[in-house]
């Protein structure tokens, strides 16, 4: 590890962003509870946002499509594509539209292009949320079950394990993941966060295998090896609401670090974009949904 250095970046200060990922140059996010997708050109300084709020509602999650310029998107609502140039939406499907206390939450794409994200009980209710898997022909399936707040999502460099968040768990689940059928299989604890007094919430992996997660009321962002569950460095930063980290930049060693603004602890830079360089590691670039 080199000679790390935090800084606030950009001008937009989120209520709750969430859900960075780096894609053409820029980075993409979300401002949950403002309804807002986001993306920032760290080159120019250039901030674009789309308020989704008629058709979406919150916005837990953006990701990329490989075949246009279009983004998928989820949230309230369920799921739907996003329009760039006129910022429409198109909606796919809304597998809970019974549940009012649920939204989507966080998702990412397998290397192999199907989506995967899952909903929240924001009244805790355990077990109420699902994690979700969207395939490359528009249909919606059941990933995986019982979970209460569904967050963040990664596959190892060789697409053959998944490690996901079930936030209240306090631990990272790994499973065997197949590309040719895109299910999740044999569930396991890969680690516990539990030294950790806060809530795990996003994660990012880098090239060497290594999860780094942002801890939600911790203030933090810690890299652990998921094979020993050892932590390997720990990120301090001036916002408790830590929500979320993606690698960026040309080289992909820059870690990109959400926030959002605390409901009584006033901080001077509480939902704004972190730029974290000097960490001497790179990540592994995001993934396209090949929808």
């Amino acid at each position: 590890m080199g000679m790390e250095h935090v800084s606030p970046i950009g001008n937009y200060r989120a209520q709750w962003g969430e859900g960075p990922l780096w894609w053409n140059h820029q980075l993409l996010y979300v401002d949950i509870e403002k309804h807002l997708v986001l993306e920032f050109d760290p080159e120019s300084g250039e901030e674009k946002s789309w308020d989704v709020s008629a058709t979406v509602g919150r916005v837990g999650t953006v990701v990329p499509r490989a075949q246009n310029t279009d983004l998928l998107i989820a949230g309230d609502h369920g799921l739907h594509f996003l329009n760039r140039e006129t910022g429409h939406t198109t909606p796919i499907a809304d597998p809970e539209p019974d549940k009012e206390s649920n939204r989507f939450n966080d998702g990412k794409c397998s290397p192999d292009g199907r989506f995967f994200a899952g909903t929240i009980s924001l009244i805790k209710n355990q077990g109420d949320a699902t994690l979700y898997r969207l395939d490359p022909d528009l249909s919606l399936h059941t990933a995986f079950s019982g979970v209460t707040n569904s967050n963040g999502i990664v596959w190892n460099a060789e697409g053959t394990t998944c490690y996901y968040i079930d936030t209240p768990r306090l631990e990272v689940i790994a499973f065997d993941y197949s590309a040719t059928t895109g299910l999740l299989t044999n569930p396991r604890t890969a680690f516990s966060t539990n030294k950790i007094n806060a809530s795990p919430d996003g994660m990012t992996i880098d090239t060497h295998g290594h999860l780094w997660i942002a801890f939600c009321h911790g203030a933090c962002v810690v890299c652990y090896d998921p094979s020993t569950g050892k932590e390997l460095h720990r990120i301090t930063l001036p916002c408790l609401e830590t929500t979320a980290c993606a690698f960026g930049g040309k080289n992909l060693d820059e870690l990109y670090v959400t926030t959002g603004i605390h409901k009584s602890e006033v901080e001077e830079h509480a939902g704004r974009l972190f730029k974290v360089t000097g960490l001497g590691v790179q990540g592994l670039p995001a993934h396209a949904f090949k929808g």
